[in-house]
């Protein structure tokens, strides 16, 4: 059995015994809506719950629009011309994009065009926030859950706010898009740091698909709130990262809406748990790090049997990454109990923990393999993993073990699809 893995920017092709026992799990195929821009103009003209964006900005207003950073396959080329073509009675000096870093890296004049587009870069001011200065930021108060509200002041005193963005199914905020924009998108590090913390990221509810009751998504849309949002502009992907659904107008019903479109076409039931999945992390630009490709790891976990492995193919071109503390936190500890029993210490705090904590989680469940074209060995065995060489001699490996019986599941999308095992 031949089968594509999205990786990368070129795929990769795994063949498999065909006596093997293989199930093939993707979401339900949806084709592009058939013309993108005009289904993008046609959202913001007439949006839900909402005027149309145009009615609601005055040539006077200071205008910020929030956009996905280079870790999202949010096709802003399209995105972002769209809403200003939407306000073009506003003079471009009163219009600001605000780039949703969250605690990633700064992205590259180079990554920046890519992303919007020459034409636009050179006529629009760029924000790139900055979760670790306060000086840029305005708090907001207290939240529900005792977490300080920091957020980008020069966006907050904006007139009208625009937020944009792709929604797909997210591993403990249930799903992507909305408020995730502000939270952690033009968020302060501390209020991350909150909504990230030990005790959120091991709620129950903190988990793929769930909004409801999930406190990390309660804090998300109680801080976008906080923001007073004037408009919201999602959009839907299919695994070409076309559009196949545009979802405009008030924040709260238009992201709805939105996660209703992808829970049905990306959750997918299973009769049983697996002995092995083999996942990506769904390809460029979603795989290019190994703090990203967690994702992926946690999606193949929802139907790995307690004990079995999971193998993730993720090209990882951006490293491990080494900004940030993921890297560092795992290099600390020499086994998944000792992550966890580190990040669970009263007060212990520390950019990145989240991501270590449900690492650490999975790995408690099953091994993890590694497979990737631009990390070494030592990198992976020191992000405590184990590394995949070549994917089908890793299985023909565990199977050793296992037996030839063993069942195993490919996830060709990784986290575009939320498998679940429906007993």
């Amino acid at each position: 059995m031949e089968i594509e893995l999205a990786y990368g920017k070129t795929g990769l092709t795994i063949e498999l015994p065909d006596e093997l026992d293989i199930t093939v799990v993707r979401p339900r195929y949806v084709p592009a809506v058939e013309d993108e821009w005009a289904a993008l103009l046609e959202a913001l003209a007439r949006p839900t719950e909402s005027p149309p964006l145009r009615d609601l900005v005055k040539p006077t207003d200071r205008v910020g629009i929030v956009f996905s950073d280079i870790t999202r396959p949010t096709p802003n080329h399209l995105v972002v011309p769209a809403v200003l073509r939407a306000i073009d009675h506003v003079p471009s000096h009163h219009i600001t994009l605000f780039n949703a870093l969250g605690t990633h890296r700064v992205n590259t004049m180079e990554e920046l065009r890519s992303m919007l587009g020459d034409e636009v870069v050179e006529r629009y001011r760029v924000v790139q926030n900055n979760a670790l200065d306060p000086t840029t930021q305005i708090c907001l108060g207290v939240s529900q859950f005792n977490h300080e509200i920091w957020v980008n002041r020069e966006f907050y005193e904006c007139d009208v706010k625009i937020l944009t963005g792709f929604i797909e199914p997210h591993f403990f905020a249930g799903f992507s898009g909305g408020g995730k924009a502000i939270l952690p998108g033009m968020a302060g590090l501390r209020t991350v740091l909150g909504n990230h913390d030990a005790a959120m990221i091991a709620h129950p509810n903190a988990t793929w698909g769930v909004v409801e009751h999930n406190p990390i998504q309660e804090e998300i849309r109680e801080v976008a709130e906080k923001v007073h949002p004037t408009f919201l502009l999602n959009v839907a992907l299919n695994r070409e990262k076309r559009i196949v659904g545009v979802f405009a107008g008030n924040l709260d019903s238009a992201h709805t809406a939105g996660c209703r479109f992808v829970k049905e076409h990306a959750m997918v039931a299973v009769e049983q748990p697996f002995d092995i999945v083999i996942t990506s992390n769904s390809g460029y630009p979603l795989d290019l790090n190994l703090y990203q490709s967690v994702k992926g790891m946690s999606a193949a976990a929802q139907i790995v049997r307690p004990g079995g492995a999971i193998i993730i193919a993720a090209s990882c071109w951006d490293g491990i990454p080494e900004h940030g503390m993921y890297g560092a936190l795992l290099r600390a500890c020499d086994s998944p109990q000792a992550v966890l029993e580190m990040v669970s210490q009263p007060g212990f705090l520390q950019q990145d923990q989240w991501q270590v904590q449900i690492q650490a989680q999975i790995q408690l469940k099953a091994e993890v393999y590694l497979y990737t074209d631009n990390l070494t060995d030592a990198q992976i065995y020191a992000a405590l993993l184990k590394p995949s060489h070549r994917i089908e001699d890793t299985v023909m490996q565990l199977l050793k073990q296992m037996g030839r019986d063993a069942r195993i599941c490919v996830l060709p999308e990784g986290p575009q699809t939320i498998p679940y095992v429906s007993s």
